[in-house]
């Protein structure tokens, strides 16, 4: 028992707590199912998010995350990594792209070279270090690999018998690729990227492990799971697995390489399959997953040690293939607004996402003007919103565009139909920000306390699932003193058809 606790001791000690850990979110796969970079960008910021990792080194994405300050890790895709892996001077045009010709403006602090490669691509593993390598002589000959590390993610189930974790081991097999890929992570001060999912632990294990466990509700001591060898107790699976990652680690003698979660998080939504896939549950994991990492409480093998993680993920992606799960992994939908109303109190002012209720609806960037003119037609109208502030002379007539126009009338029936959902959609042409538009003596609706009134009304804005029966009948809002003629009356009495 001494030489298990000397050993223990020993292992606690050689990762050090140099600095606190933080909570980070994933953007997603697929940009064209989200908002606009600027958008996206507006979120982090309302969210106080300070780190995001991307699934490539998106131009658009990194040009609006310049000179914000949020810390961004960028990623190789899959798809690139053989020629990469195969070739030094494809790497550096890879970085001299996707990296140099962003910092320092954007503040790029991490790259993830693929993605599970081990195990969703593995004929690329004998080039996986290879690709780590060029990538970091690549950032070495413009001395940014002191600012930017290089790692990979891996999935956990390279990690075989991970419970109890003291017996935990790498699948042998990889051992030819995760010796060179530890000692390169030592050698350059790297960290082990880890995606750790207890909700798919939790699906594949048949009953044996609690629902509770999963989801970090507390257990009473008898509940707890053990490990015999070392007496730690866990009282969740995030730490277990984090513990057997590192116990793996201690098998190949490496034990002062820290820990990165680069996914974890848990869905939303899923199909007869899925029943544990709710709403209620997505908010407990994510929201005690927080308050763990954030409270800098470590794990039993390594308590105070900090486990920085990136919650997987910001947006819903509806356009997703597979199960119903797989579109619901998000923090919100890509309009702006909460899948769920995350339980924070106490865990500081990170992605406190009711965002005080100070929500805006706006017009969303790239829209159709079309479809802008007929949503904006349809506000003004047969949704009453008062657009007497858009007529010439008034406060909010400049600039007199379409997309200003719209954007204050949506707003304003969002705010009178108090922001109740499907009322800031007008058939995808809106999206909610945090972000006040006011602008001079332009005040929009929900600005300085004022939400609006909701009235005894049953129509809501057009959404997504309306149909465009009134076809190619577009009349334009007309601001100023000329009345609507009678033909234009007919056309709003048509599209008010088309959108009830």
């Amino acid at each position: 028992m001494a030489l298990i606790l000397l050993f223990f001791l020993l292992a606690v000690s050689a990762v050090s707590a140099d600095q606190d850990a933080f909570i980070g979110v994933n953007l997603g796969t697929d940009l064209s199912d989200m908002p606009s970079p600027t958008q996206v960008v507006a979120l982090l910021k309302a969210q106080n998010i300070r780190h995001i990792r991307l699934y490539d080194a998106d131009r658009a994405m990194l040009l609006a995350l310049a000179n914000t300050g949020i810390q961004v890790s960028v990623s190789v895709p899959n798809d690139q990594l053989l020629g990469i892996g195969q070739s030094n001077a494809t790497a550096a045009n890879w970085v001299a792209r996707n990296v140099i010709a962003h910092v320092p403006a954007t503040n790029i602090t991490g790259i993830a070279v693929g993605s599970e490669v081990l195990t969703s691509l593995p004929n690329a593993a004998p080039i996986l270090v290879s690709a780590l390598k060029f990538i970091q002589s690549a950032l070495v000959a413009s001395n940014l690999d002191r600012q930017i590390k290089v790692s990979t993610p891996h999935s956990s189930s390279i990690i075989l018998d991970s419970f109890p974790p003291s017996q935990a081991f790498f699948n042998r097999s990889w051992d030819p690729v995760m010796v060179p890929l530890l000692k390169f992570l030592q050698s350059t001060g790297s960290y082990l990227m880890l995606n750790v999912y207890p909700y798919y632990d939790y699906m594949q294990s048949n009953g044996v492990i609690p629902l509770d466990y999963a989801l970090f509700r507390p257990l009473p001591p008898t509940k707890e799971a053990v490990d015999a060898n070392t007496l730690l107790h866990y009282t969740n699976v995030f730490d277990a697995v984090v513990d057997a990652a590192y116990f793996a680690m201690s098998a190949l003698n490496f034990t002062n390489i820290r820990i990165v979660v680069t996914e974890s998080g848990w869905p939303s939504k899923g199909d007869a399959s899925e029943r544990d896939a709710t709403l209620d549950n997505a908010n407990t994991y994510n929201s005690n997953l927080i308050r763990h990492v954030l409270n800098n409480t470590g794990t039993p093998k390594h308590p105070g040690v900090p486990v920085s993680t990136y919650i997987y993920e910001l947006y819903n992606e509806d356009l997703r293939p597979g199960l119903v799960s797989e579109k619901n992994w998000g923090l919100f939908y890509p309009n702006g607004v909460p899948v769920y109303i995350l339980h924070l109190t106490g865990a500081g002012a990170v992605l406190a996402n009711d965002t005080t209720n100070q929500t805006f609806c706006v017009a969303r960037d790239g829209a159709d003007r079309k479809l802008l003119q007929a949503a904006l037609d349809w506000a003004c109208g047969p949704g009453k919103v008062d657009c007497s502030s858009l007529l010439q002379g008034q406060p909010c007539y400049q600039p007199d565009n379409v997309i200003a126009h719209a954007t204050y009338a949506f707003n304003a029936y969002y705010q009178k139909m108090a922001k109740s959902p499907g009322t800031c959609d007008f058939k995808g042409v809106a999206i909610i920000t945090t972000t006040n538009p006011s602008h001079g003596t332009c005040i929009f609706p929900g600005s300085n306390g004022y939400n609006g009134t909701l009235v005894n009304s049953t129509s809501l804005a057009p959404s997504s699932n309306s149909s465009d029966s009134a076809g190619g009948c577009r009349p334009k809002y007309l601001y100023g003193s000329n009345p609507y003629t009678m033909s234009m009356i007919l056309c709003v009495l048509l599209m008010t058809l088309a959108f009830l």
